[in-house]
C-alpha cells in the first residue's frame, strides 16, 4: 500500500503564480487546491519576488506537502523574462527548501507530454484533460490557465513517482524478463 502523500505544483511566474494541491489517497489522486497568486498590482520586482516566496511558504504551512513538483524555465527569446522567471522559481524553491519540502523539476514539454501525451499541447488542452481526470466541477475551474498548469506540474510528478515500472528498479530487458516471468508470451 502506497504511503498517502501531498505533492504541492507551481507555475512559478513574475506576473501571475499558478499553484496546485494534489492529495494522494492510496493510489488515487484528488485536487486539494488551486488557485494563483496575481502579482502585477507590485511595481516592484523585489517584492514581487517576496509575495511569491511568502505566499509559497504559507501554501505549505497550510497544506504540508510531501513534495514540491515546479515547473522549470523554458529557453525563450528574451533573457530579461527568462531571468525573471528564473528568480521566480528560485523564491518558491527557497520557501520549500525553507521547510525541508524535496523538490522535483520539470520541463515544461514533459508537463504537458505526461497530462495530454502532446509536449505541445495548449493550456486549454491541459487544464481540459486535468479536469477530466480529476472529476474537477465546471465551476471550480479558474479562468486563469496558470492555477492548472501548478496543477499540472504536480500531477506530473504523481505520474512520474506512481508509475509501478519505476518501484522495481532493472538494469536491462533480461532483468526485467527475470523478475517478469508472467509477464512474458
Amino acid at each position: 500500500m502506497t504511503k498517502d502523500r501531498i505533492i504541492l505544483g507551481i507555475d512559478p511566474g513574475t506576473i501571475v503564480m499558478g499553484y496546485g494541491v494534489l492529495r494522494i489517497e492510496g493510489n488515487k489522486p484528488k485536487l486539494e487546491a488551486m488557485g494563483i497568486l496575481q502579482l502585477d498590482k507590485f511595481e516592484n520586482h523585489y517584492l514581487r519576488l517576496r509575495k511569491i516566496f511568502e505566499r509559497v511558504l504559507g501554501l505549505i504551512d497550510q497544506y504540508h506537502p510531501d513534495e514540491l513538483a515546479i515547473e522549470a524555465p523554458f529557453f525563450g527569446k528574451n533573457v530579461q523574462s527568462m531571468l525573471k522567471l528564473g528568480r521566480a522559481q528560485g523564491v518558491a524553491m527557497a520557501a520549500a527548501l525553507e521547510r525541508d519540502i524535496p523538490i522535483f523539476e520539470y520541463a515544461p514539454l514533459k508537463i504537458k507530454m505526461s497530462i495530454t501525451g502532446n509536449g505541445n499541447a495548449a493550456k486549454e488542452q491541459v487544464a481540459g484533460m486535468l479536469q477530466r481526470f480529476l472529476s474537477i466541477p465546471q465551476d471550480a475551474m479558474l479562468p486563469q490557465l496558470d492555477a492548472t498548469d501548478g496543477l499540472a506540474a504536480a500531477v506530473c510528478h504523481y505520474f512520474q513517482t506512481n508509475n509501478p515500472v519505476h518501484e522495481k528498479k532493472y538494469t536491462g530487458w533480461k532483468d526485467f524478463i527475470a523478475k517478469n516471468p508472467g509477464k512474458i508470451r
